[in-house]
């Protein structure tokens, strides 16, 4: 399948819906914050970002469907094979916080599967992009199209372990508690399978629930690189669901060898 199409136009929509992001992340006064279903925040940047990407694929891919985190839920989307998965600002919590670890992501769904998966980061101007049987690879402002591919360790001592710096939960702490992990570092949104893709860490752990939008786009850059990502009870991670909850958590290690009893 050539995705080379579908692959431009997401990294195009990113990297301009990064842009969109920044203005409102380098103008303090704009960081009105509001909030969704409780607790979840919502900004003018996720607004913007959205509109971006969703015109962008709208245009380009009008038969496909779209599942983004901030667009009404259209459920005809179910009877299409072909579904983009959006999160126009993953890690909102960390953009209020102005720690700079927040990406946008786009993925591609075919029946059910993800298979084109671009994550930017606006603060670093990295984009992170791969496409089934394509590879995954590296845009930075030095340079463009470095391969990525896992790190090839597998001693537990020497391990490196990404978490998420605003979900913890009880069962993280018994796992490193369990394992003695020395080597962890906590972060915000997607980066932490960008940091596992291009060999940096082998171990993520996510026992809290996400939702599609949170992991479609990281699934098939993790992958690519030759990382393995399952739900916690090993089964593949499927996406333009009923429901979008990712309710089993996941894992991805970058060998087989890393999986981790809890």
């Amino acid at each position: 399948m050539n995705l080379e199409r579908e692959l431009q136009v997401a990294k195009e929509a990113a990297v301009k819906a990064g842009a969109a992001i920044m203005d409102v992340y380098e103008n303090a006064e704009d960081m009105e914050v509001t909030y969704k279903d409780g607790d979840m925040p919502l900004t003018a940047a996720d607004k913007a970002s959205n509109r971006i990407i969703v015109d962008a694929l709208k245009k380009a891919f009008p038969e496909y469907s779209i599942l983004s985190e901030e667009e009404k839920d259209d459920r005809s989307r179910l009877e299409n094979d072909y579904c983009f998965v959006v999160d126009p600002l993953d890690g909102t919590k960390e953009f209020i916080k102005r720690n700079g670890q927040f990406t946008v992501n786009i993925a591609l769904a075919y029946q059910h599967k993800s298979i084109m998966g671009v994550i930017y980061v606006p603060t670093a101007g990295e984009l992170y992009y791969a496409a089934q049987g394509y590879g995954a690879y590296l845009d930075t402002r030095e340079e463009t199209g470095k391969k990525l591919q896992v790190s090839d360790r597998t001693d537990i001592k020497e391990l490196r372990m990404v978490m998420s710096s605003s979900h913890g939960c009880e069962q993280m702490d018994r796992l490193l508690e369990k394992y003695q992990f020395k080597n962890f570092v906590k972060m915000g949104s997607s980066l932490k399978g960008c940091v596992i893709a291009k060999g940096e860490a082998e171990v993520y752990y996510r026992f809290n629930p996400t939702m599609e939008w949170d992991t479609a786009a990281m699934q098939c850059i993790v992958e690519e690189a030759g990382a393995i990502f399952r739900q916690m009870d090993d089964s593949p991670m499927l996406y333009n669901r009923e429901d979008s909850l990712n309710g089993k958590g996941f894992y991805i290690i970058n060998r087989a060898k890393n999986k981790l009893e809890y």
